[in-house]
């Protein structure tokens, strides 16, 4: 089944989309990467997931392939039983090795069920595994800087502490959504210095650099940045 399915992505392959894709995951082995771009691969694992091949591969971890991964995110992606959903996001998250196979995975039905995935998020965000927790934080920022928005939420995401550049931009990328959506309840986190300096400044050069933030806003954001000493 992986054989055939290794057979459809090499046919899909663009040797010049592999190159350009290889820069963009470094932590990714370039000899696992095949070079499938992101539509024919929606497209692949749309078709797979009417057959009864594709529970098998879900089954089938660890994947050797860079697209496999990828393949299995947007599988999980199209899911429509939250239990089972949740269930093999799970399962998956640990076997997750750069931020392109992370980001992606990005479950619809999630949407549905905020109150029931809520303890899962704060699992995730409480993780060892680096894209478990950037995992975690991507679903906080997606669904519950909203109308179900919680100053715990930020809270949350504000106590976490990492050496690892992707959990930090997507903490980062998180209080910059955070500012745009919810600016005077997220406001607080950041002139009471509540993140690390490196976080703290980024959070605040993506603020600055959304359409979304006001001017005023961006002013004042501009006072707050720290100096790293």
């Amino acid at each position: 089944m992986e054989d055939r399915i290794g057979r459809e992505l090499m046919r899909l392959q663009d040797l010049k989309y592999r190159e350009f894709q290889c820069g963009l995951i470094p932590t990714v082995d370039p000899e696992t990467v095949i070079g499938v771009r992101t539509p024919a691969l929606r497209a692949f694992a749309k078709a797979l997931a009417k057959t009864e091949a594709a529970d098998a591969f879900l089954r089938a971890l660890p994947h050797q392939l860079f697209e496999e991964n990828q393949l299995h995110a947007f599988l999980l992606s199209e899911m429509k039983d939250f239990g089972r959903c949740v269930q093999e996001v799970c399962r998956f998250l640990p076997h997750i090795d750069n931020w392109a196979t992370c980001d992606q995975l990005s479950p619809k039905v999630f949407k549905k069920h905020r109150a029931e995935l809520l303890p899962h998020v704060r699992a995730w965000i409480g993780a060892k595994e680096p894209y478990t927790i950037r995992f975690g934080v991507g679903m906080l920022m997606q669904h519950y800087l909203d109308e179900d928005f919680d100053p715990a939420y930020p809270a949350l995401v504000a106590g976490l502490r990492s050496e690892e550049y992707y959990v930090n931009m997507m903490i980062a990328w998180y209080f910059a959504t955070a500012l745009a959506k919810q600016y005077d309840g997220v406001l607080p986190f950041l002139e009471d210095r509540r993140l690390g300096a490196w976080t703290h400044n980024k959070a605040i050069q993506k603020a600055v650099e959304s359409y979304r933030i006001t001017p005023s806003q961006k002013d004042h954001l501009r006072t707050l940045r720290v100096r790293r000493g």
